[in-house]
């Protein structure tokens, strides 16, 4: 399942979702976790120093080597060069798995073990003072469209992406790229803001929108949050000394954390397990093809000096069947 972790800035977004990272790997899932925040906190809530995370690859610097790997023998892609971020898979392109070794793992991606279990951390890149003036951090988040575009997962397979804050996810067509997309929200105004901004964007590529709603304190934040939206409030959370400590650096064992807390995260578990079967694959593709030829009319076509239209395969759809699953590799990891 592809998840993504949304919000305003502060709501607490990276913290819940490496606290659900941490669930799922305790869970023995396969996981691949993705910062694609242009503040890049997730390797620090997982329990990398400022060094070690400073030290992961940037997904964005390697997007030449992503590309050529991705592209494989398609014969509708001329070259690397020609492929942008929404380049949709077809015949001869090489897709990716969760649970395998490939280059693109290889130079972007490092493994952490959680309380003895791994999990595979890959990062978009900071957005630093030479960026300014010349790109925008939409252009270095392109690298995950790319690769979750080509990538491939089945039942018990995650990939969490913790997304930048606000609505500038919508920026591009990767908000369709979820099973389902949990929102957080703290139990004020400004903190449903973004949900209603969401729920208005997601309404037509029937995106899954459920509200998480951290920080509550009591049956007035509960109702507060219900007022304001209703069906989609799945869970709450509320305060964690075990959070407290993580964020000085020094996390007890997971298993520790407060038992309400992790029943709420069994909670998101349990609605993403549920998206599976609503899973159209059918459906995702056509997303995909919709927004490469958007892209490819407003600057693609110009900036390549091709035809991006080509590239789309007319008889492809996406689908988990067209990769046999692999054992989940276990390299030398960092402990964290």
């Amino acid at each position: 399942m592809k998840i993504a972790f949304v919000g305003k800035g502060g709501s607490g977004k990276t913290t819940l979702s490496s606290l659900f990272i941490r669930h799922l790997a305790a869970n023995e899932a396969a996981v691949v976790a993705v910062d694609a925040d242009i503040n890049q906190h997730l390797g620090a809530a997982l329990g990398l120093d400022e060094d070690e995370a400073a030290a992961l690859p940037a997904l964005g610097a390697h997007l030449p080597l992503i590309k050529e790997y991705l592209r494989g023998s398609n014969p509708r892609i001329a070259s690397a060069d020609s492929m942008i971020k929404t380049t949709p898979p077809g015949a001869g392109s090489r897709l990716l798995r969760v649970t395998e070794d490939n280059p693109v793992y290889e130079a972007c991606a490092r493994t952490l073990l959680l309380d003895g279990e791994p999990v595979r951390l890959m990062a978009t890149g900071p957005f630093t003072e030479a960026d300014l003036g010349v790109a925008c951090y939409h252009s270095k988040v392109g690298a995950v469209e790319l690769c979750l575009n080509h990538l491939v997962d089945g039942p018990e397979e995650y990939v969490v992406v913790d997304m930048t804050a606000g609505s500038d996810s919508f920026a591009s067509g990767m908000f369709t790229r979820f099973d389902v997309t949990f929102l957080v929200a703290e139990p004020t105004r400004k903190g449903v803001s973004v949900y209603r901004q969401y729920k208005e964007y997601a309404k037509d590529f029937g995106v899954a929108l459920k509200v998480v709603g951290n920080k509550v304190q009591g049956p007035e934040d509960i109702e507060f949050l219900q007022d304001e939206v209703g069906e989609d409030l799945l869970v709450t959370f509320g305060h964690s000394d075990w959070v407290r400590a993580m964020e000085k650096g020094r996390p007890a064992r997971f298993e520790l954390l407060e038992a309400t807390n992790r029943l709420a995260l069994q909670t998101l578990q349990d609605a993403a397990e549920d998206s599976y079967a609503d899973r159209d694959w059918q459906r995702y593709t056509e997303q995909m093809v919709h927004f490469h030829l958007r892209n490819a009319e407003s600057w693609g076509n110009a900036k390549t000096g091709v035809d991006l239209t080509d590239q789309i395969d007319p008889g492809f759809v996406l689908h988990e069947a067209l990769i046999s699953p692999r054992p989940m590799p276990r390299p030398a990891p960092q402990p964290a």
